[in-house]
């Protein structure tokens, strides 16, 4: 049987596994639009509506990416 603070930390431990998963997640989905923004650019034809929407969309995965980061630093007491 796990005592309060034991489940209290396994819990916290999970939290910051599942933190780690999901800031790889989104650091490579962010360098995959980089990629493919920059194919898009060097195209002969480049696209410029979906271009700008992916360049939105990797802004978005970015403060993402910020949020999930600033979530791992730990507290610390004053």
């Amino acid at each position: 049987m796990f005592h309060g603070s034991e489940v209290n930390k396994r819990v916290k431990e999970f939290d910051i596994k599942s933190l780690e998963l999901q800031l790889l997640e989104l650091r490579s989905e962010h360098r995959d639009l980089d990629e493919i923004i920059h194919e898009m650019i060097e195209s002969n034809h480049p696209d410029q509506l979906k271009i700008q929407r992916l360049k939105k969309r990797k802004l978005r995965l970015k403060d993402s990416i910020i949020r999930v980061e600033s979530m791992l630093i730990p507290d610390i007491d004053a």
